[in-house]
């Protein structure tokens, strides 16, 4: 079922559990322009209230994943652009579904921080990434900073903030910006296979570690607030099924509660 498709915009499409973003601006390399951003944030708040959404992928059309933001839209004497950029891509990071960043191509400028928000990121041989803020003056916001150190590491974030060098796909690989990389016409089938597992697993053990880990990551984790997350679980019929599928050696009918 698709919810929105008007052109140029991101489109929605919701398929039984998995709910798929998909970029719509090959033309100009998937170019995020301002009301893309507010596109994106009401689908995500959508996805987010859809209790039967349990994996979300994002990709986008053509060859390239996304050129970043449209640069003749940055104002030296304005924040919002930025600052819109940086919301949706913490709402992303935020969102309860584990997310899948289909990289079909290169990415650039912000959408690199588009793709560190979600919790996997399967790219393309003969990709390539690369920010360019140094390059045009600009200083990145501070969410997206924290994203690159508390995934990738302080020197992988300083060679790619400070010197703008381009990375192909190998190099991304290794420093750990992409958690995968197959040959372009492996990417749907391996993405399906993953959001599948993902979406096949128990809601509340999987929405509640992912929270976990990426406060872990920021270095904000709240115990009390995890300690609740696991309780909930070990309460739920999830818990109850899961053991039973195990005990008696079939798929489990997770139900969310």
């Amino acid at each position: 079922m698709t919810i929105d498709s008007t052109p140029g915009v991101p489109s929605l499409t919701i398929e039984g559990p998995i709910a798929t973003i998909r970029l719509n601006r090959p033309d100009v390399h998937n170019r995020i322009e301002p009301v893309d951003l507010l596109v994106l944030s009401d689908m995500l708040h959508r996805i987010e209230d859809d209790r039967t959404v349990l994996t979300v992928v994002i990709t986008a059309a053509g060859k390239s994943f996304s050129s970043g933001f449209h640069i003749g839209k940055i104002k030296g004497d304005e924040t919002s652009a930025d600052a819109s950029f940086a919301n949706v891509a913490t709402q992303l990071e935020a969102l309860r579904q584990p997310t899948i960043c289909a990289l079909n191509g290169g990415v650039y400028g912000g959408s690199t921080d588009l793709a560190l928000a979600c919790d996997f990121r399967i790219g393309v041989t003969g990709m390539a990434m690369f920010m360019p803020a140094a390059r045009l003056g600009l200083h990145y916001y501070p969410s997206g900073m924290q994203r690159y150190v508390s995934r990738l590491g302080l020197n992988a974030a300083k060679q790619l903030f400070l010197t703008a060098e381009k990375l192909g796909a190998e190099e991304l690989l290794h420093i750990g910006f992409l958690t995968e990389l197959v040959a372009p016409d492996a990417l749907a089938a391996r993405v399906a296979a993953l959001a599948a597992t993902l979406a096949s697993h128990a809601p509340l053990a999987v929405q509640g570690m992912k929270a976990a880990l990426n406060a872990v990551a920021r270095g904000d984790m709240d115990h009390e607030e995890v300690e609740a997350r696991a309780r909930e679980a070990r309460r739920s019929q999830d818990l109850q099924e899961g053991k039973a599928a195990w005990l008696e050696k079939r798929a489990p009918l997770f139900i969310g509660r």
